[in-house]
């Protein structure tokens, strides 16, 4: 039987919709950030590393390979803290658990967060995702342990940075938001 003039309904509710909308947004700006992630090959040619001649080379070294390899760069610090937290399971928990409301409230949030008529402002839910973190980390115990770890990481970076050379690389300016800059030397890529 034919019932003219109904409107269709889903057979899915609208909250599940909603969350599967959710989650293709979120993988397809994972995969976004994930694509600006550099070769390894690439990051570790050997044949590209020489000590700079001189701090300003160093310092200018260090910005160029900053912006190119960024996502690189973090994947690293974030797998130091991972390793340096397998010993604390507990810890390891609460850091997933904190990088999830990173994410969720932060990150990969399209609309903004409404709480009692209220619109709370990014500047806010940073401020009480800060407070959150720092409390859970005092909570867990494993300040100490990632701060450290995260300095290991930060040092390492800039190591490689300042190491690195970068005439081989091929940066596209627009694509970074002015932050790349081809050295004069390096040509056109």
């Amino acid at each position: 039987m034919t019932n003219y003039g109904t409107i269709p309904t889903s057979s899915t509710p609208a909250t599940t919709t909603s969350r599967t909308e959710y989650l293709t947004r979120a993988k397809e700006r994972i995969k976004e950030g994930l694509g600006t992630r550099r070769s390894w090959r690439e990051m570790f040619d050997f044949h590209a590393f020489k000590l700079p001649s001189s701090t300003d080379e160093a310092v200018s070294r260090i910005k160029t390979n900053f912006a190119y390899f960024q996502m690189n760069y973090a994947i690293g610090v974030l797998l130091v803290i991972f390793l340096s937290l397998i010993s604390q399971p507990i810890s390891l928990i609460v850091l997933v658990a904190i990088t999830a409301a990173w994410l969720y409230f932060y990150f990969l949030r399209d609309e903004p967060i409404v709480i009692f008529g209220r619109i709370i402002t990014d500047q806010n839910v940073m401020i009480g995702l800060s407070v959150i973190t720092i409390v859970l980390l005092l909570l867990t115990g494993a300040t100490t342990n990632i701060l450290s770890s995260l300095l290991v990481g930060v040092v390492v970076v800039l190591i490689h940075a300042a190491v690195r050379k970068t005439d081989d690389l091929c940066t596209d300016p627009e694509a970074s938001g002015g932050l790349l800059w081809p050295p004069a030397s390096s040509g056109v890529c």
